[in-house]
């Protein structure tokens, strides 16, 4: 077994073969005379003991529990990608080929569910706590399943709550900034389904649902969808009268025409 030695004038260190134990020889670098240790002499570091039982060999049995590091896959990452590649490419025909040039209702809801799994699985690998373990296996499919249909569910607010408020026919009639403020209530909303769901922080969560949003609102720009912005069936029922020239006054002169007075004839 080799010895280890450190010169003691160039602190230089190096091994020496074990039959040279106590005598004294060159050093390789500074060739002055160092006197090599025995083998009882030298320092030997010895690990911990940390307690744990041991095999026959000295080898603790107890195994330490490995941390494993989620990422995003390879495969994950295309099948999210492709998904959305998907969804928007029939979004474009539907605009293309529907009746005014918007993709039908049971498309829009096709779109508005199917999107929402990949969305939410690819947020949660960018998104989880780094200090707790991530879920894996059925456990991430269900919560990703849950968080999904929660995200679909809260489109409600959306349908609903403007109309409702506003006594509107339809929630497209609602204007941009109505639609802002819902939409920024949905995200709210979805940001405490995700934390709920994957026990992500609440800033977190907001990023989570804001992704899966944010998507469907651009999906929906895509396949031609009115969100906000239409005028209501009395607008349009006033336009063709706004668009009329205004009615000229017509001024009348009005002239005094003094009729001749009439005398009775004198008696004769």
């Amino acid at each position: 077994m080799p010895i280890q030695v450190t010169c003691r004038h160039c602190l230089k260190r190096f091994q020496v073969s074990d039959k040279f134990a106590g005598k004294t020889g060159p050093c390789p670098n500074c060739k002055k005379p160092i006197e090599i240790p025995k083998a009882d002499e030298q320092v030997v570091i010895h690990a911990p003991t940390d307690g744990a039982p041991k095999d026959s060999k000295g080898v603790s049995v107890l195994k330490p529990i490995e941390r494993k590091e989620t990422d995003v896959t390879k495969s994950g990452l295309l099948i999210s990608i492709g998904a959305i590649v998907a969804v928007f490419g029939f979004a474009l025909v539907f605009r293309f080929t529907g009746q005014d040039g918007a993709a039908p209702f049971w498309a829009q809801l096709v779109g508005l569910i199917l999107l929402a799994p990949p969305l939410v699985w690819s947020g949660y690998t960018f998104l989880y706590d780094q200090e707790r373990e991530p879920y894996v296996g059925p456990e991430l499919r269900n919560r990703v399943l849950i968080c999904s249909a929660l995200f679909a569910v809260i489109w409600v607010v959306y349908a609903f709550v403007p109309s409702y408020v506003f006594e509107l026919d339809k929630p497209s009639e609602m204007s941009w900034t109505v639609f802002g403020i819902t939409l920024c209530v949905m995200i709210a909303l979805g940001a405490l389904a995700s934390a709920g769901t994957f026990e992500l922080e609440f800033f977190n969560g907001v990023i989570h649902a804001g992704l899966y949003f944010i998507v469907i609102v651009l999906l929906a720009l895509t396949s031609g969808v009115a969100l906000a912005g239409k005028p209501s069936q009395d607008d349009r029922l006033l336009e063709p009268l706004a668009s009329q020239p205004a009615a000229e006054t017509l001024s009348v002169a009005v002239t005094d025409v003094t009729s001749p007075r009439l005398t009775p004839p004198r008696p004769s």
